[in-house]
């Protein structure tokens, strides 16, 4: 059996949040997660694409980059990169394999950590880029001493079984990551929210700073061109500044790293030779909101592809994005349990597809050629489209 066919066997222990079995195996490994120069990012939206621009500032500066990120679009290997590329599948078998052995009662996610941390070190890089998976102060990439700089990005609902149900909880779980001595960079968040972080923060005797106070950082981002699409791309790219120079980047290669900075799937259009088609990994409604304000200026016909999963707050994401959309085609993605196609049309009509390719030709055959097909509502509803329309290669879901 492969490593990643291991790997998956463990998906039914979904997402354990608890420091102790990271701690107790990477004690028995000799503590690879010290031997990491991080920088580490946690945030309801926009913690990919800050993670992303960062990354890219540090190749700017010079330096070997690790990047470790989750879930993956097509293939798991995304999850874990050096010096931007995916690693390679023989360096992936070997920490797979460690860490599955070494920890063979950690869950999917814990392992998927611990083995980024084992093949980051492995490779030498001199940052390591982390993104938190869930939350924060439980999260399995919180095993890591003080990193070299931190950030909070946008605080919204999402995963609130596990994370609380009010905009305060999920910030102080988020603040979590909080070291003694680190100053987090905080994105855009409410006096409340910056409250609670603050809180949690002292408590870990560390501080915070906003970004968009940071005078460098604003003065740039106000006319800078920034790589990722969306006007909210702007608070994620003052946050990814202040954490490249924090990291010792030059200005030069702090707006570098912005602009050339790719995240696929988050407001990527993709030419094909049916049509223009934009993917987004929107998935709760903070993302549907920036999402819908950034198709509203697109022009012409356009289509949707939604679906969603079932513990998602998918009428407010539809209520956000269907006013946008004369054709509306809604899909089950797969990955685990997901909202009843039927249900997000009984609230906003629209045609019921039997699978995300055939969901996409029905878009398509709408709006014709010159149309827009946007496809949106779950990362493995896009994951599954971008692999088809770019014939890549694509591992099983994995939505725990």
């Amino acid at each position: 059996m492969t490593p990643i066919a291991r790997l998956y066997q463990r998906a039914p222990m979904g997402m354990r949040l608890g420091l102790e079995p990271m701690k107790e195996v990477c004690a028995r490994l000799g503590h690879p997660e010290r031997e990491l120069s991080v920088v580490h990012v946690a945030g309801t939206n926009g913690k990919g694409s800050v993670s992303a621009m960062v990354e890219s500032i540090a190749r700017e500066a010079g330096m070997r980059t690790g990047l470790y990120t989750s879930p993956h679009l097509c293939r798991f290997a995304e999850r874990i990169r050096v010096n931007a590329e995916p690693i390679a599948d023989e360096a992936l078998a070997h920490a797979l394999t460690t860490a599955l052995d070494e920890g063979p009662d950690l869950s999917f996610f814990e392992t998927a950590t611990l083995a980024a941390m084992l093949a980051l070190r492995d490779a030498k890089v001199d940052v390591a880029v982390l993104e938190v998976g869930i939350g924060g102060r439980l999260d399995a990439t919180n095993v890591i001493p003080c990193p070299r700089a931190a950030a909070i990005t946008r605080i919204a609902f999402d995963h609130m079984d596990l994370l609380g149900h009010t905009l305060l909880a999920i910030a102080q779980e988020k603040a979590g990551i909080s070291k003694p001595g680190l100053d987090l960079v905080l994105g855009p968040v409410s006096d409340a929210v910056r409250d609670a972080i603050d809180e949690t923060a002292r408590l870990h005797a560390a501080t915070t700073s906003t970004a968009s106070l940071d005078l460098a950082a604003s003065e740039y981002v106000r006319h800078a061109t920034i790589g990722l699409a969306g006007e909210h791309q702007r608070d994620n790219a003052c946050v990814a500044y202040v954490l490249g120079r924090r990291i010792g980047a030059s200005p030069d290669a702090c707006e570098r790293g912005i602009r050339d900075a790719r995240w696929p799937g988050r407001l990527e259009t993709i030419e094909t030779e049916q049509g223009r088609v934009l993917i987004d990994a929107a998935h709760n409604p903070d993302g549907a909101h920036s999402l819908a304000a950034y198709v509203s200026k697109i022009e012409g016909d356009k289509a949707l592809v939604f679906g969603t999963l079932a513990d998602k707050a998918w009428p407010e994401m539809i209520d956000a994005l269907a006013p946008r959309f004369a054709h509306r085609v809604y899909v089950a993605p797969k990955g685990r349990a997901a909202t009843e196609p039927e249900k997000i049309a009984a609230r906003h009509s629209g045609e019921i597809a039997t699978g995300v390719i055939d969901a996409y030709k029905r878009a398509r055959a709408a709006v014709g050629k010159d149309g827009l097909v946007v496809a949106a509502g779950s990362i493995f509803l896009i994951g599954e489209l971008r692999a088809n329309l770019l014939g890549l290669p694509r591992d099983p879901p994995i939505a725990l």
